[in-house]
């Protein structure tokens, strides 16, 4: 406006400030209609569009992600989307759940298994009283050669599939199942002091016998 004012044309205030012609006029617009006040800036009068979830709704839906999705499933955008859809009475799209799903930093994670009977208090208390009863025994018997080793079973054949999920980005979920298998068993017998490792494969067959179904164990 100065440099209008001073006599200059618009495509020299154009060449000199960057601006395009369109904002010229638009603050010349301004400028003749409310004076000073029209060249102000105008971000703080305008807070923008509201957002889509206030807090407390994104702190309802952070406890609502701690369990299972309304229909007894795996959270996804879709059930996200959906269950904001009935808690604030607006149309919330498949891709929005998704993103905000992602904005409360949650992860696609595939879950690692545990038996449908692990008990967590069970193995911490396992863990703790392990080294006591490792000392125990070696003064119970001080000639013999006391040895900790760990041991895992994997049984191949049919395994359940496991999905991904959505969960908080510093969790590592658990799936809770009921294994089943048939046909091999490896198992791995490690030494945690010295790495030294031993394996030991189990085959099983089933035998079909005329009236009768019989299994057949083969180490």
């Amino acid at each position: 406006i100065w440099l209008l004012a001073k006599g200059k044309t618009t495509e020299e205030v154009q060449e000199i400030t960057g601006y395009s012609r369109i904002w010229i006029y638009e603050l010349v617009k301004r400028y003749n209609q409310l004076g000073l006040k029209g060249l102000g800036a105008r971000r703080k009068g305008n807070p923008g569009h509201p957002p889509l979830i206030d807090d407390v709704t994104q702190a309802q839906l952070w406890q609502a992600l701690q369990g299972t999705a309304p229909d007894g499933g795996l959270w996804n955008g879709r059930q996200v989307a959906d269950w904001l859809t009935g808690v604030t009475g607006r149309k919330i799209s498949r891709q929005r759940g998704w993103e905000i799903l992602r904005q409360m930093t949650f992860r696609l994670r595939v879950p690692r298994p545990a038996h449908i009977e692990s008990d967590e208090d069970e193995q911490q208390a396992w863990k703790k009283k392990l080294v006591t009863e490792l000392e125990g025994l070696r003064r119970r018997y001080p000639d013999a050669q006391v040895q900790l080793w760990s041991e895992d079973e994997h049984r191949l054949g049919l395994k359940p599939v496991m999905r991904r999920i959505y969960v908080a980005e510093d969790c590592q979920p658990l799936a809770h199942i009921n294994w089943k298998f048939e046909w091999l068993w490896l198992y791995g017998f490690v030494r945690p002091e010295t790495g030294e490792t031993y394996w030991w494969t189990k085959y099983r067959t089933k035998v079909v016998e005329p009236g009768e179904t019989a299994l057949k164990t083969k180490a």
